[in-house]
């Protein structure tokens, strides 16, 4: 009877035991190797926030260094539930563009981080996927500037360069789309610490939702519009976050940065967030920031 009953209660915890060390359900893979950004020193942060998560297991794709042979950087995209672009250089191979575009527009995600959306500027399907971009020659035949005005989205094809801020300063993000799962239950608006304030952003803009915006002060060098910072893009039937925060690691320590981006990478993967919104999130006068 001893016997049984201990077997019983071993088997109860092994099970549990399986369970508590189960690996992640979901994968993401970051993708860096080049940028005008500290990609060296950002990439790890990404990666310990996608894991503390508890949700993903992350692996890491290089590619080579500048002027180096891409023609064997070819990442197995379809392995992942979620890509996160770290990336701004030289373009890819054309084996690997089409790869990123099969994959996002059959169904994955992807996460276009900070100066991500510099990258591929003559890529007509990345820019889609990203909806707006900036530098890189952007201008009116690269699509629209994107404003928030009057309540709604205003696509602006005023003649100009895509692309520019000012110099780094806090600002507060507004929620534009409350219902969206990333930012469902978030505070109306809510603090950034001193960041780059993305302006003059413009692309295709299609199928893009704005999840949150900034106002660019022209004292700033600012546009004196209400930008988007945080948006959503339907590609196919794939789903991309794009947030154009986070210049650095000390930016992306920011709990407004941290908490949306794990919850756009959650929902880039599986259309869905389950997340908790944390105690310390940021209110609309005071940023957090962890150590």
């Amino acid at each position: 009877m001893f016997m049984r009953r201990f077997a019983t209660v071993l088997g109860a915890w092994t099970m549990l035991a399986a369970v508590a060390w189960a690996e992640p359900a979901l994968k993401a893979l970051i993708v860096d190797g080049q940028n005008n950004h500290a990609w060296k020193d950002t990439t790890p942060v990404l990666k310990q926030e996608l894991e503390e998560t508890g949700l993903f297991r992350v692996d890491v794709a290089t590619a080579p260094a500048k002027g180096g042979d891409m023609s064997h950087f070819k990442p197995a995209f379809a392995a992942y539930n979620v890509v996160v672009m770290n990336y701004n250089g030289a373009p890819w191979s054309p084996q690997a563009q089409t790869a990123l575009v099969d994959y996002v527009s059959g169904g994955g995600g992807m996460v276009v981080y900070h100066a991500a959306d510099n990258s591929f500027p003559a890529w007509k399907e990345y820019n889609e996927m990203i909806g707006v971009g900036g530098w890189g020659g952007r201008n009116e035949k690269s699509g629209p500037y994107v404003r928030w005005r009057n309540g709604g989205i205003v696509l602006d094809s005023t003649p100009g360069p895509g692309g520019s801020h000012g110099p780094q300063h806090p600002f507060q993000l507004v929620i534009r789309d409350f219902q969206h799962p990333i930012t469902n239950g978030l505070p109306d608006t809510f603090m950034h610490t001193a960041d780059e304030l993305y302006n003059r952003l413009r692309g295709p803009a299609k199928n893009l939702t704005v999840l949150a915006t900034a106002f660019s002060p022209k004292e700033m060098r600012g546009t004196g519009e209400n930008e988007p910072m945080l948006m959503t893009i339907e590609y196919g039937t794939g789903r991309v976050f794009h947030t154009t925060l986070g210049h650095s690691v000390k930016q992306c320590k920011d709990v407004a940065f941290i908490v949306t981006f794990q919850r756009g990478a959650e929902w880039a993967a599986t259309g869905k967030v389950t997340q908790k919104v944390p105690a310390d999130f940021p209110t609309a006068d005071k940023p957090t920031v962890r150590p």
